[in-house]
């Protein structure tokens, strides 16, 4: 196994990145015993596997993923959910919590038009909209805290490598945060303080994730910050 290109550097389209045996992640091709990059983007190792997360692009679907959506429509048997993607996604009335879901009169009861959810990709395969459910821990409707919107190719910056980014962002700002792979995130804080610290460190990951030494400016950033704000509160008493 060999490495060709340098971790944590921006990589081009067609770039060699390593040789040998590595497993391709997300944005890799190999052609042989070769690895290339498919897109710009910032080159990645986790063990074995090479990735290249794109510094550009929009949200495409995948089983599994946890994405936030807005109802943009109510239909016969379920709704039409925005997710910031190319294809709208369909959330049946099936798959939401209850024995046979809501019925049709009780829809807008549930969801209405406007109205912010967490759900998980059910199935998707590129012939029809993805399929949504809300069947499932920390799922559904989310109508408090702050919402995020960041290129969906920021997210694996943002939740790093095994959880380290997102865990220092709750850890230093003491609030909730949970992510969306689409590229939206809620922010629940203590404080409007605690919240709007999260949400600055976080647009911070996007305009920065294809640089070194993020993790420690950002820390630097909420240190800053928080001092910063108990000297006003200590003037101000």
């Amino acid at each position: 196994m060999l490495l060709l290109a340098e971790p944590k550097h921006v990589v081009a389209p067609g770039e060699l990145l390593a040789e040998g045996d590595h497993l391709l992640g997300d944005n890799a091709y190999r052609i042989g015993t070769q690895i290339f990059s498919a897109c710009v983007g910032l080159f990645e190792v986790d063990g074995n596997r090479v990735t290249v997360v794109p510094l550009k692009g929009g949200y495409i679907p995948r089983v599994g993923d946890l994405v936030a959506g807005r109802v943009i429509d109510i239909g016969l048997s379920g709704w039409t959910v925005d997710i910031r993607s190319p294809y709208l996604a369909m959330l049946p009335a099936s798959e939401t919590p209850g024995p046979r879901g809501p019925r049709r009169r009780d829809l807008s009861t549930t969801f209405d038009v406007g109205d912010m959810m967490l759900s998980e990709v059910l199935a998707f395969d590129r012939t029809r909209d993805p399929l949504l459910t809300i069947k499932g821990p920390g799922l559904g409707k989310i109508s408090t805290g702050r919402v995020v919107e960041i290129s969906a190719a920021k997210i694996p910056r943002l939740i790093g490598r095994k959880g380290s980014m997102i865990s220092m962002l709750k850890n230093e700002t003491g609030c909730q945060i949970t992510v969306g792979q689409n590229g939206i995130a809620f922010v629940w804080g203590k404080s409007p303080e605690n919240e709007r610290l999260a949400v600055e460190a976080i647009y911070m990951v996007e305009r920065e994730a294809h640089t070194r030494g993020l993790t420690d400016r950002i820390r630097e950033m909420i240190a800053k910050s928080n001092v910063v704000g108990e000297i006003a509160r200590t003037q101000t008493a």
